[in-house]
């Protein structure tokens, strides 16, 4: 299966405790962490909801 490059970019200071948890379920809990996973749908949609705090390179 392909394989997808994630870095946060954003802080999550001031932001909804889903979003905290969905960037620790990603393997992301702090700046400019990159993780490479599965890119499965599962994934895109923990991508989906926090997307405005992180970059995605395929």
């Amino acid at each position: 299966m392909a394989k997808i490059k994630i870095t946060q970019t954003g802080s999550p200071i001031r932001r909804a405790p889903d979003q905290r948890k969905t960037l620790i379920g990603l393997g992301l809990n702090k700046m400019h962490r990159t993780v490479e996973l599965e890119d499965s749908p599962e994934v895109r949609g923990m991508i989906k909801r926090v997307h405005h705090m992180v970059s995605v390179a395929e």
